[in-house]
């Protein structure tokens, strides 16, 4: 991530142009990667009292570059200072207070970039990251289901989304946990989790479970039909569907699903 800032930016003020001249080897240096040449220029022009947004901000690339977050953090400050309103600023000063772990100010200076930058990808994506550093899951989904939308071509940003829709499940039930554990969401979450693993037997005790804990909850003896038709257990499967069909009566899905039991019942044969 790399915003350097040139004369021709948006600035609050322009370089006077008797000046531009000195800070522009500085510009071209910091593009092709040269940082100890770029870094001798802006210094150079500091000590010639040109204390411009541009050149405060560049040194702050050039420290964080170097991984130096401290120091980019006061260089971006200072040009913050001068030009409040420049995003890509606000940004780079979250990315580098992200990395120093200060996560509430880094998200406080990212969600000002984005305000700023609505459709910079990056700055979404630096703020999501705040907000994962902080465990704010609920937070960090909501910038990146905007950033899957700005860029619906990127496969990392969907990667990075189904990733926290992951973790804030996972933090939701730790929550239901904490709340009530012996909620019947929580036995039927974990019920869940043992069908993906194809543990059909520890499925079917948490899913009987969560049945006890709340037995009018939809759902449950839906999935507990399932287990047992995927088990070629016709007759057990039947007596779930019909349990959920008397908790649910205009359930579509327990209907196709008791009709997918008797056709398998019958394919089976005696």
């Amino acid at each position: 991530m790399l915003f350097v800032c040139t004369g021709s930016a948006v600035l609050a003020q322009n370089v006077p142009p008797s000046r531009e001249a000195q800070v522009a080897p500085g510009i071209e240096a910091l593009k092709v990667g040269d940082l100890d040449k770029a870094e001798e220029v802006f210094s150079d022009s500091l000590r010639h009292g040109i204390r411009h947004p541009l050149v405060f901000h560049n040194l702050g690339v050039i420290a964080q570059q170097r991984g130096n977050h401290q120091q980019a953090v006061m260089r971006f400050r200072q040009a913050i200072a001068l030009q409040p309103d420049h995003g890509p600023t606000r940004l780079l000063l979250g990315s580098s207070l992200l990395a120093l772990r200060k996560n509430a100010e880094a998200a406080r200076e990212l969600n000002r970039a984005v305000s700023l930058m609505p459709r910079e990808p990056e700055a979404r994506l630096q703020l999501a990251k705040a907000y994962e550093a902080s465990e704010n899951w609920i937070a960090a989904v909501q910038q990146l289901q905007k950033l899957v939308e700005l860029v619906p071509q990127n496969a990392e940003y969907f990667y990075q989304l189904g990733r926290a829709y992951s973790m804030l499940s996972a933090w939701s039930y730790q929550q239901i946990s904490r709340m009530n554990p012996d909620s019947a969401r929580l036995h039927q979450a974990l019920g869940q989790e043992y069908v993906i693993q194809e543990k059909y037997d520890q499925a079917l005790e948490a899913y009987q479970q969560a049945a006890r804990s709340d037995p009018k909850l939809p759902e449950i003896h839906l999935a507990m039909a399932v287990i047992y038709l995927e088990l070629k257990k016709f007759d057990q499967a039947l007596a779930e569907v019909k349990l959920e069909q008397e908790l649910a009566p205009e359930s579509k899905v327990a209907e196709e699903t008791k009709a997918k039991i008797e056709a398998a019942k019958a394919a089976a044969g005696p």
